[in-house]
């Protein structure tokens, strides 16, 4: 057991000197990383079933072994503290696969990232210092940073403004320092039971600003709308590809009568929805192999009312039209990414949900860019 414990600290530790976002234990191949988006095994023997089923346990208390001993299933966080893994935390998900302990580790970088870190447009700051109150949706497909955007922006609350902060997360990944705020970090299976338990209890804290870290049921959806409504700033999370999906994610936790007044409520709190995705950087942008594209839909007259009335379709062509007011499609974003030589206009192709748009966007830069050229020659 003190070699498993030697040999799963160093797997980590060696996360941070590879720059590697992911570690999967797996029966029969060898410890496996994710870097720059690839998965690469280490050069030793595959690890066998006694190794899989027991070299996490010393990173296990008895409660966490217990419950995944019942249902197959458990994340927990983990830090190493001595600097072997620079300072990294690490989110863990243990689950049973054959009827032997497989493993998915993902590295969380101790430092909570800035937007310039992230590569996020100035909007993402624009909505943080314009809501005091109402609901704010950072949505994508897992593995698209969306913890770290979030973290941003709650950062950015806590440098910048003197409230209570309370987040509910499982596993916390960040770890924040107050700043102007005061924070209380819950999370789930340590300082509370689940998300129904803290959220039932939340509102009477005291809170300013509340941090969700998944929307993943329809209480919580219900507890993360009333608490917008009562004058609070909502941060949450929600597993869906772009903004419009937003709404049907949510919908489709609440049965069919009730689902108006749930539109409602939202149209009533939600401030922004900001989906991402991570795309191939250009090999000569340097630090990171990816960059995020992103849509943001900001709410306004308009968009209000496309959701009362279930014109969710109409959203896209909204946003697309909108930049005036701070939206912008992933079509559009690829555009400006293409533009800023973040990435190449063949991986703006592949990712464009929109390729004929994206090619008239980019020919219009290409004649503003010859134009220039060609006052400067003149």
């Amino acid at each position: 057991m003190i070699q498993g414990a030697l040999n799963i600290k160093k797997l980590l530790g060696a996360m941070h000197r590879l720059d590697a976002s992911d570690l999967h234990i797996k029966v029969g191949i060898p410890p496996t990383y994710r870097i720059g988006g690839e998965l690469r095994p280490i050069e030793a023997d595959p690890v066998s079933e006694d190794e899989a089923d027991h070299l996490l346990d010393p990173l296990l208390s008895e409660v966490q072994k217990k419950k995944f001993d019942e249902t197959g299933d458990l994340d927990f966080a983990w830090h190493i503290d001595d600097g072997e893994g620079g300072g990294d935390r690490f989110r863990i998900n243990l689950l049973r696969s054959g009827n032997h302990t497989h493993a998915a580790v993902r590295r969380v970088k101790a430092e909570i990232p800035s937007y310039a870190d992230l590569r996020l447009p100035p909007v993402y700051s624009k909505i943080v210092n314009a809501q005091r109150e109402g609901l704010v949706l950072i949505v994508g497909v897992t593995g698209c940073g969306k913890s770290s955007t979030l973290a941003a922006m709650v950062d950015e609350v806590n440098a910048t403004r003197p409230v209570n902060i309370i987040t509910i997360e499982d596993p916390v990944e960040y770890r924040f320092t107050p700043k102007q705020a005061i924070i209380s970090q819950r999370e789930i299976g340590i300082d509370v039971t689940d998300f129904h338990e803290a959220l039932r209890h939340v509102v009477r804290q005291d809170p300013d600003v509340i941090f969700i870290g998944e929307m993943r049921d329809q209480e919580t959806v219900l507890s993360a709308i009333q608490a917008a409504e009562t004058g609070h700033l909502v941060f949450g999370t929600l597993h869906t590809a772009d903004t419009m999906g937003a709404f049907g994610r949510m919908l489709e936790f609440f049965p069919q009568d009730e689902r108006a007044f749930v539109r409602n409520s939202l149209a009533s709190t939600l401030k922004a929805i900001c989906a991402q995705r991570l795309v191939p950087a250009n090999p000569e942008l340097g630090g990171s192999k990816v960059v995020p594209a992103v849509e943001v839909l900001l709410t306004s007259p308009t968009v209000r009312e496309l959701i009362r009335d279930e014109r969710d379709s109409d959203l896209p062509a909204v946003i697309g039209t909108s930049g005036s007011e701070g939206m912008i499609s992933f079509t559009q974003h690829l555009a400006e990414l293409v533009e800023k030589e973040w990435i190449s206009a063949q991986v703006a192709q592949e990712y464009a949900p929109n390729r004929d748009m994206l090619n008239s966007i980019l020919k219009g830069v290409e004649v503003k860019a010859q134009s220039l050229v060609g006052r400067i020659k003149g």
